[in-house]
């Protein structure tokens, strides 16, 4: 068994033919009035993909400001019976977690998904499949939940955010600026800061979760965020995009038109360089991305 770093990221490979580097692609934000046009449209293209396909539906959701309206719809819709065909056919998966920790901890993203998509949500998909951040290996509980992923054919849909870093970078999932995600590495294990913790803490706290000291105690002594690699979010179908808080978080006015903008080299050592740089940018290598954006979005700071 691998065994995990305190101090260094480790990434899980996937297994398979080598890969090389997709060509990059231009993005085309679509503007929205509100966060409640991003969570219809959102439902929406969760909509298409059941109209457009029989059997399961394997999606990934995200955390955070970006997916809360499309959560609160979906739950809402749950209380009744109009989109139980569809709820039936959905394997959800969770994106990043912070471990060690209880998965009854009100500061795991778990617990804020039940808080939005209600009971009755949960009680209707086909199966709800988190990172297991109790486990006594880690590596092992990872393992398990990719190979679930892939036993399901893998990922209809990647919802995604978009999270802004130092220097004008982003990072997507947990994928950080500097933390040598390549192309094959599908999970990562990364060591947590201590200003990440606190950043969780606050947003939690601000969006509404009730948190008791025990749970915060235990999510401050978290050592690790785990999260989907480069090559998760690549190999899905389809990558759906939010970006609505830049309200509250300014500096993605910039790191997000930074995304946008760039030109990547053709030289692979070179795109790798900028890849690790500012992470956001592996969304330009997906082939088919849709980025909902609200206008402040794309007002430069």
């Amino acid at each position: 068994m691998q065994t995990i770093s305190t101090d260094k990221n480790t990434w899980m490979t996937q297994k398979g033919e080598p890969l090389t580097f997709p060509a990059s692609r231009a993005i085309e934000p679509v503007v929205l009035a509100d966060e409640q046009a991003v969570g219809l449209a959102m439902f929406n293209e969760l909509t298409a993909v059941a109209d457009s396909k029989d059997g399961d539906i394997n999606i990934v959701l995200l955390g955070g400001r970006g997916a809360q309206a499309l959560h609160k719809h979906l739950g809402e819709l749950a209380k009744g019976s109009s989109i139980d065909a569809l709820l039936s056919r959905l394997n959800v998966f969770t994106q990043d977690a912070l471990a060690p920790m209880r998965m009854e901890n009100s500061l795991s993203f778990v617990r804020d998904f039940e808080r939005l998509l209600g009971a009755d949500f949960f009680a209707k998909i086909k199966s709800f499949t988190p990172m297991n951040t109790e486990s006594g290996d880690i590596l092992q509980a990872m393992d398990q939940y990719l190979e679930k992923m892939n036993a399901l054919g893998g990922l209809d849909i990647f919802f995604l955010g978009h999270g802004p870093e130092a220097e004008g970078a982003s990072h997507l999932a947990y994928i950080k600026p500097g933390s040598d995600a390549g192309l094959h590495d599908i999970a990562g294990i990364i060591p947590i800061s201590e200003s990440i913790l606190e950043h969780h803490i606050t947003k939690f706290k601000a969006g509404g979760t009730a948190v008791n000291g025990e749970d915060e105690t235990e999510c401050r002594n978290a050592k690790y965020i785990l999260t989907l690699g480069p090559a998760a979010i690549l190999s899905a179908k389809k990558i759906v995009q939010s970006v609505v808080d830049a309200d509250t978080a300014p500096a993605k006015k910039v790191t997000y038109n930074n995304v946008l903008n760039a030109t990547l080299s053709d030289d692979s050592d070179e795109l790798a360089a900028q890849l690790n740089t500012n992470p956001g940018l592996w969304v330009r290598l997906h082939h088919n991305v849709v980025s909902y954006v609200l206008p402040d979005v794309m007002a430069q700071a």
